[in-house]
């Protein structure tokens, strides 16, 4: 049997990006992927895009099928109804919660990295202690300790943005002279509207009493662009293409199909990282594993994994790291029955609850609908401050693919002029045409602080096509989600009037709003971002955290979780480029330890008559 250096479970932004820094250094990795590599697990399976447009429904996971001995939670998994708890929720991720946890992932190779939209934000330097601000958890490092893995995350990935900008209206740190590697994106056309009609306009925050002036500001982007030549010291930078291949003409085109896939190959996904690998890392996908395992003092030494026929397999090694989402790290600690002296393991489930407004432009408008990226730019100024004590930040997204995470693809507007309004031929087109052309919707990315009532556990009864437990989400929002959540409505509103804009926001039929409820008389629908956080929780203390600072399991030594599973926070950034920088941190503990295990024991030269 093979020995391995490292094993790492789980081949998506946090598990390739660990598996290439460590083979850059030589070390033999192996890399278990519970996905397939292709569709299906065929090897003669279509490419990506093809997968897509020929899957009989047209969902984010529709290019990877899954196998059903690694199913993922899919977005007809979950639906709404009358009645209480409101919702139903079927398939690999059940739920018992009075809520609904909203969103999914991917068990394939790249994981949810292959079908995410590609913005990476920073998190602000006060997001690492919310606890002044009266919730959430402190982490156990600062922004300044995370920093200069930012920017290594920002190189890996090729991060788009205007530094400038950020410092400005973010008040992020960076070192003197800092570039990103890549020019920003262009406005896209509804960001220019809304700049032209709202920027230095102020809104009132009816549950913090204050006024927010409003600015349109650019949104980092894991997206090739123009590479800035200021980059690196002036050294510039190369973006990459297909399989991580160097391609200094790659950019984004603007195909507006970055959720599933990208065809230009702009966006990054782990596969780029994949492509980059040296030698000493082997991929094995369609490997479940069932178990670590652990000596009897408790040091990790290897996995037990199954194939799709259910054959178990054990691999070796002296550091093991899961990196297979933070559901399914849990879900792996909870069926090995380690790492929870805390009790923490699987608690802690965060997510970004999204509150989704709608409407059109002005008549004579034109919002630019489908014509790049999902969002460019966005207002950031309600994601920090003394407001948090009161309610919860959110970010803005501006929302440039229309109504389409609201009500649907295009397909429902066709059907709403054609059988509600009885219009057939020119004048369905021309109809049709106007309402798309005006159509735009604000995303609100909400923060959710760390509560252990919300969690993922082993489910009693159900098992999955392997005979494993079926992982069980308990989920619920609590009021300074809510208030958070009233707080937006509100700004909506009133930039809805200041745009003189119609609004379309309607939370029904219940069927397509399992994530509802009412707050202060006021009907509010959510949707989840697919940012699930905190399920193996960061601290300084083994007494109530699962993992250090560097991600290490405090009670196995040789064990590693990294992910959005280790965030004591998952504040209002999407989360991607926050959890790149700790597996990148995490990756230089990992050959740090390593490399003192080769190193040779100095022996002291003996002397005659010396006692022994």
């Amino acid at each position: 049997m093979t020995r391995y250096d490292v094993i790492v479970v789980g081949a998506g932004v946090a598990g390739s990006l660990v598996a290439h820094q460590l083979g850059r250094h030589g070390r033999r990795v192996l890399v278990l992927e519970a996905g397939a590599t292709a569709p299906g697990g065929r090897e003669d399976a279509a490419d990506p895009l093809t997968a897509y447009l020929t899957a009989a429904g047209r969902l984010p996971g529709s290019p990877d099928r899954p196998h059903p001995a690694a199913a993922s939670p899919g977005m007809t998994d979950l639906a709404g109804t009358d009645g209480t708890p409101g919702f139903r929720a079927a398939g690999h991720l059940r739920q018992d919660g009075p809520l609904p946890y909203a969103s999914g992932y991917v068990r394939a190779n790249g994981g949810t990295g292959t079908v995410w939209t590609g913005l990476a934000p920073r998190m602000l330097p006060e997001d690492f202690d919310t606890e002044p601000f009266g919730y959430g958890r402190r982490w156990p490092l600062t922004y300044d300790d995370l920093e200069p893995h930012y920017r290594s995350a920002e190189e890996h990935l090729g991060v788009a943005a205007d530094a400038d900008e950020q410092r400005a209206h973010l008040g992020l740190r960076f070192p003197d002279g800092y570039a990103y590697p890549m020019r920003p994106l262009p406005a896209a056309r509804l960001d220019r509207f809304l700049a032209a009609r709202l920027d230095g306009r102020r809104v009132e925050d009816p549950v913090a009493l204050r006024e927010v002036e409003l600015r349109v500001v650019g949104t980092p982007h894991a997206r090739n662009g123009v590479p800035d030549p200021r980059y690196d010291g002036g050294r510039g930078y190369v973006p990459r293409g297909r399989d991580g291949r160097p391609d200094p003409d790659s950019r984004c085109v603007g195909n507006a199909s970055c959720i599933p896939h990208c065809p230009s190959y702009a966006k990054y996904t782990p596969l780029k990282t994949q492509g980059r690998w040296g030698g000493s890392v082997t991929l094995r996908d369609r490997s479940v594993v069932s178990r670590v395992l652990v000596d009897g003092r408790g040091r990790a030494t290897g996995v037990e994994h199954r194939s799709y026929d259910g054959a178990v397999s054990v691999a070796r090694a002296d550091v093991v790291v899961l990196a297979a989402h933070a559901m399914e790290n849990a879900r792996l600690l909870l069926l090995s029955g380690l790492a929870d002296r805390s009790g923490q393991v699987g608690r802690n489930l965060m997510d970004h609850p999204v509150l989704l407004t709608w409407g059109l432009l002005p008549e004579g408008q034109d919002a630019g609908v489908y014509r790049g990226p999902g969002s460019v730019s966005g207002f950031e100024g309600f994601r920090s401050g003394p407001a948090r004590k009161l309610r919860a930040p959110f970010r803005v997204e501006f929302g440039t693919w229309g109504w389409i995470w609201a009500q649907g693809p295009v397909e429902s507007d066709v059907d709403h002029f054609l059988t509600e309004r009885g219009l057939s031929g020119a004048e369905l087109r021309r109809a049709v045409g106007d309402r798309i052309r005006r159509q735009f919707a604000l995303q609100f990315e909400m923060e959710q602080g760390a509560d252990p009532a919300n969690r993922v556990s082993l489910h009693p009864n159900e098992r999955d096509a392997l005979g494993l437990p079926l992982p069980l989400v308990t989920y619920d929002l609590d009021e300074h989600v809510k208030e958070g959540m009233a707080a937006a409505r509100a700004v909506s509103d009133q930039l809805f009037a200041l745009l003189g804009a119609e609004d379309h926001t309607d939370y029904t039929p219940a069927a397509a709003w399992p994530g509802r409820f009412e707050h202060r008389g006021r009907a509010y629908g959510y949707r989840g971002a697919g940012h699930a956080a905190g399920t193996h929780i960061m601290g300084d203390s083994p007494a109530t955290s699962v993992v250090d600072a560097w991600q290490r399991c405090w009670d196995h030594p040789g064990l590693y979780a990294v992910g959005c599973g280790s965030m004591p926070s998952v504040a209002t950034s999407n989360p991607t480029l926050t959890m790149a920088a700790l597996a990148l941190r995490s990756a230089e503990r990992i050959e740090a330890d390593l490399t003192a295990r080769d190193r040779p024991a100095h022996l002291a030269p003996t002397v005659p008559g010396a006692p022994a």
